[in-house]
C-alpha cells in the first residue's frame, strides 16, 4: 500500500510565512525557518515553500529565505513563485530545493514544463494550479490567484501532464483557509486525467476532512495545509495516528 504524504505549506511574503482565507486578507504567523525546522522535527513528509508575490510582482523568488529553510530541513522541500525560465529552476535547486513549483511562469510559457523536464527530470516538476469555479467551470488563475486566465484548469493539467509534469498540486481557491473541507469535486476531476502523484491543497479544518479525502479518492496521494499546522489546531504526529488508526497508510515518526 502506498504511504500518503502530510505536506505543511510556507506561503512567504517580504520573508515572513503569511496564511490567508480564499487566498486573500493574509496575517502573519512566524519566520519561515523557524516553522521549516519545526515541522522537519515532528513528523512532516515533505514541506512546500511558495514566494507569493514573487510572480505577481514580477521578481525573482528570495533565495535568501529560500537557503534559510532548506538548511533546517531533513524532508524533501519543493519551492515555488516566480519560476519562469530553466535558470531559475537550476536557482532554486542550488539554494537546497528537491523539486520546483511552476504556475504562473508555465502558463506564460507552456514549453517550459517539457523544457524542465528534460533536463532536470519529470520527478523535479511539479504543476501547481489555482483553480476556481467561475460560471461553473474549473478555471485556471495566475499570479498568485489574483488573475482569472479563462483557461479551462481540468484541460490544462491534462496537458501538463503530457508534457511532463511529474506531480500536481491542486489549490483550490474556494476552499483555502476556509476549513471546510478538501474540494473533493475538483480533486476528483484532476485525478481523471492525471495519472501522477497528485497533491491536495485548501480546505482542510479538521483531522477527519483528511481522512475523508483519501477514503474518498484514493488516487490522491498527499494533503497539503496551512492554517491547521500553523495556529496548532492539528499536530501532525497526532493527524497520523489518526490516519492510521483509519486503516490509511503513513509514514509515522514518535516524537
Amino acid at each position: 500500500m502506498i504511504t500518503k504524504r502530510i505536506i505543511p505549506c510556507l506561503d512567504v511574503r517580504d520573508g515572513r510565512v503569511v496564511k490567508g482565507v480564499n487566498f486573500a486578507d493574509l496575517r502573519d504567523v512566524s519566520s519561515p525557518e523557524v516553522l521549516a525546522e519545526f515541522y522537519s522535527d515532528c513528523g512532516a513528509d515533505e514541506l512546500v515553500f511558495y514566494d507569493i508575490t514573487a510572480s505577481s510582482d514580477g521578481r525573482q523568488l528570495f533565495t535568501d529565505a529560500l537557503r534559510r529553510v532548506a538548511s533546517k530541513v531533513f524532508i524533501p522541500l519543493t519551492v515555488g513563485g516566480g519560476i519562469r525560465t530553466l535558470d531559475d529552476f537550476d536557482r532554486v535547486l542550488k539554494c537546497g530545493a528537491d523539486k520546483v513549483s511552476v504556475n504562473s511562469g508555465a502558463i506564460s510559457d507552456p514549453d517550459l514544463i517539457p523544457r524542465a523536464a528534460e533536463r532536470y527530470g519529470s520527478q523535479c516538476v511539479v504543476l501547481s494550479a489555482d483553480i476556481k469555479r467561475v460560471d461553473g467551470r474549473f478555471t485556471l488563475f495566475k499570479n498568485g490567484g489574483r488573475v482569472d486566465t479563462g483557461i479551462d484548469a481540468i484541460e490544462w493539467i491534462e496537458h501538463g501532464v503530457r508534457n511532463g509534469a511529474g506531480e500536481i498540486v491542486v489549490n483550490s481557491i474556494d476552499t483555502d483557509g476556509v476549513g471546510g473541507g478538501f474540494d473533493i469535486e475538483m480533486l476528483r476531476a484532476v485525478s481523471e486525467v492525471a495519472d501522477v502523484p497528485i497533491v491536495a491543497s485548501g480546505g482542510a479544518g479538521c483531522i477527519d476532512d483528511f481522512i475523508t479525502l483519501f477514503n474518498t479518492l484514493p488516487s490522491v496521494d498527499a494533503g497539503l495545509a496551512a492554517t491547521i499546522f500553523h495556529f496548532g489546531k492539528i499536530k501532525i504526529p497526532d493527524l497520523k495516528e489518526s490516519l492510521r488508526d483509519a486503516g490509511i497508510s503513513v509514514r509515522y515518526k514518535n516524537v
